[in-house]
């Protein structure tokens, strides 16, 4: 007579449960996600994830050295740390990672900057932490 254990009794039903929580979460998560849009980049900014780093370009509004961006000036960041970047008389941008590279726009830049730091930290200009 084949008679089940309570251990086996108990093993088939916390993988039948952990099957149905597994599945309620993923539905969950789907759900969530289709149900609450992702909020739209404004223009003129970029929010992108670039070989595992975060990068983050906004225009306006401060930036390094209390603000004295120029109105038009874009604020890079990596990972969330800025990149203090330059623009050049012929409208071309720098970087003080690619400072004798020109890039027609900051996220260019900012990629290439990410592929020279080869996954080390952005430290902030200035060299503090």
């Amino acid at each position: 007579m084949n008679k089940i254990t309570r251990r086996q009794a108990l093993g088939t039903t916390a993988g039948a449960l952990t099957v149905l929580g597994l599945t309620a979460a993923a539905t969950s998560v789907a759900t969530s996600a289709a149900a609450t849009p992702a909020a739209p980049t404004p223009p003129g900014t970029v929010d992108e994830v670039y070989q595992g780093r975060r990068i983050q370009i906004t225009t306006g509004g401060g930036g390094h050295h209390g603000g004295h961006h120029a109105p038009d000036q874009p604020t890079v960041r990596i990972d969330g740390r800025e990149l203090h970047i330059m623009r050049n008389a012929d409208g071309s941008w720098i970087s003080v990672i690619n400072h004798y590279e020109t890039f027609t726009e900051p996220k260019l830049l900012a990629r290439a900057a990410v592929r020279d730091l080869q996954g080390a930290p952005l430290v902030p200009f200035g060299g503090t932490a």
